[in-house]
């Protein structure tokens, strides 16, 4: 291809993110807009100190469960990053299935003095004034019946304090909160007091940005809800249609499982990525499950492949970590514009994509890695918006997902 149709001047990348920022305010407002911006009625605690809490992380095929054990406000987590299993496919499609291969790691564990969970379900799913969350609808492949329009937290205590009964030092389970894997990884960064702001990011299989909104600039708030300060917020950014998409995205969008939405993961998220690149290399053939990994390792290993390959797999990559940064300029923008007073942003981010590692030094003169190029995009644009003053700050935790989901199951 003669012209790279994937490229993006800073100027597009400004407007992009005042588009986002402009359909963040109005999902702010009205429910079933583009940006859907769900309020998460649970406010996390910072002053946890001695307590143990039950984490639960489902967000696709892999499963992960641990306990955590916070010591002088110090989390620990049982075992050493979590169990981890991958669902078969009868769960998928299954209710008492899913169940069954949720508790089954969870009996492994010791429940001593344990009777709260949190519980990280990256599905869409309402957010109740309770803590829990009612599921809209699943996506990643579940399709499991008689589980949409009920309430996630309520239906698994039920299950796991039926199906854990008579267990040794196990007294049963009294609360269940549910949140999102953007919010928890917003919780994880509230350790640093000397942010005024915070955002959480993920980008891996798909992408998605939280943040705290005061309930005064939440217009759609539940009027139970008015008045009590900030509130987490799970934007379900990745629904975003931003401008200047190319044609090849308006293919990937056509022929996907989910035609005219989640337009902004499409064009930046691991599942797609490789997608992006057959696409342009339509005629030729590749293995099945071509992702973002195989991306990176084209750009790790230029000489096991063809030039072309390398010089567009370097071009898409490119692309989505300029569209990330775009995506949080735009939040911080509209952070900014309801508090003035923020100067100092801490984002967490999670997901292989956006943690993906520095290339060999004889591939492609060291390029720089996913982390770098959003960040030195992000800076930019801020000031190009006039916020040369705001500072974002981010920081590669350990299982920052399992600890946000615990401080929610404390909360």
């Amino acid at each position: 291809m003669k012209k790279n149709i994937f490229e993006l001047d800073t100027c597009q990348l400004k407007e992009i993110a005042l588009a986002l920022k402009k359909r963040i305010a109005t999902g702010l407002e009205k429910k079933g807009e583009e940006i859907l911006a769900i309020p998460t009625y649970i406010t996390p605690r910072t002053d946890i100190k001695n307590e143990k809490v039950l984490v639960l992380d489902l967000g696709g095929t892999n499963y992960r469960v641990a306990v955590v054990d916070f010591k002088d406000g110090k989390p620990t987590i049982h075992p050493e990053n979590g169990y981890k299993i991958k669902l078969s496919s009868k769960a998928l499609a299954n209710r008492d299935q899913l169940f069954k291969e949720i508790t089954d790691p969870i009996a492994q564990l010791d429940l001593t003095g344990v009777t709260k969970v949190g519980y990280c379900f990256s599905f869409p799913a309402d957010s109740t004034l309770d803590g829990d969350a009612v599921l809209v609808r699943w996506t990643k492949g579940f399709n499991s019946p008689g589980m949409v329009g009920k309430p996630v937290g309520a239906e698994l205590r039920d299950h796991l304090n039926k199906a854990l009964k008579g267990k040794a030092n196990f007294s049963g389970f009294t609360k269940v909160n549910v949140i999102n894997d953007t919010v928890a990884s917003l919780f994880s960064g509230l350790t640093d007091k000397k942010a005024q702001a915070f955002i959480g990011l993920i980008v891996g299989t798909g992408t998605n940005m939280a943040t705290f909104f005061h309930t005064g600039n939440i217009k759609k708030i539940d009027p139970k809800y008015k008045g009590k300060g900030l509130v987490p917020v799970n934007l379900e950014s990745g629904n975003f249609r931003p401008p200047y998409l190319s044609v090849v995205d308006e293919k990937i969008d056509r022929y996907s499982d989910t035609r005219g939405a989640q337009r902004f993961e499409k064009a930046i998220s691991g599942l797609y990525l490789g997608r992006i690149l057959e696409y342009v290399f339509s005629c030729d053939e590749f293995e099945d499950g071509f992702d973002a990994s195989r991306i990176t390792h084209m750009m790790s290993y230029p000489d096991m492949y063809k030039d072309d390959y390398v010089a567009m797999a370097t071009v898409i990559y490119q692309r989505s970590a300029k569209l990330v940064a775009a995506s949080l300029a735009g939040l911080v923008d509209q952070m900014v514009a309801f508090d003035p007073t923020i100067k100092n942003v801490r984002l967490m981010a999670d997901g292989s994509l956006f943690w993906s590692k520095d290339f060999k030094k004889e591939s492609l003169n060291c390029f720089p890695s996913y982390k770098d190029i959003v960040m030195e995009e992000l800076h930019l644009l801020l000031k190009e918006l006039g916020l040369k003053g705001v500072k974002v700050h981010v920081d590669e935790g350990d299982n920052i997902n399992l600890i946000g989901t615990a401080i929610a199951g404390l909360s």
